[in-house]
This record gives C-alpha cells, structure tokens and sequence, in this order.
C-alpha cells in the first residue's frame, strides 16, 4: 500500500474498517467529479455507479457516512461546496445517508 500517495482521508480513523477497494472507489468518485458542472455530473455519476455494481461494491450507510465524514474532515471550503454538489447528484431518487 502506498501510505504517501493515498488522500489524508483515506487514512483518517474514521475509514480504518472500510476495504482499500471501496475506499479508492469513493476517491476516484470524489476526484473526477471536482469542478463539474450538474450537466456533468449527472453524465458522470450513472456510469460510476454501474462500475460499483459490476464490480459488486455496496456500501453500508455506515461506511458511506464515514468516508463522507472522513473526506470533509480534510477539505478546504471550496472542495466542501463541491462535495456537497456531488452528493446532491448522487443521492438524488434515494435516500441519503
């Protein structure tokens, strides 16, 4: 595991029982989706979540919670405005954690 290039988050204690695997799918989810537009968004996120389902990656709302929590935890403020526009998108039609 490479400690020195994963995200502060990721090695936050609030994500220490989440696989490696899940975790680096909220990474890349979180990354890609930095500074796009709604329009973007929406095109982004349908083919992230049939990756997660292809590859089997469910996520209990508790560790949801907690890598959110963890992500925000290390945010600067214009990467929380950000944050709080992908999960807008993604939780759209569901119930939010």
């Amino acid at each position: 595991m490479e400690n020195q290039e994963r995200p502060v988050w990721m090695t936050d204690p609030l994500v220490k029982d989440i696989p490696e695997k899940k975790l680096k799918f909220v990474e890349e989810l979180f990354a890609k989706g930095h500074g796009k537009s709604q329009k973007e968004m929406m095109a982004y996120l349908m083919p992230m979540m049939k990756k997660a389902k292809a590859e089997n990656l469910t996520f209990t709302p508790q560790e949801m919670n907690a890598a959110i929590a963890a992500i925000r935890k290390h945010s600067t403020k214009d990467e929380l405005t950000q944050i709080d526009k992908i999960l807008e998108k993604s939780w759209s039609g569901q119930a939010k954690p």
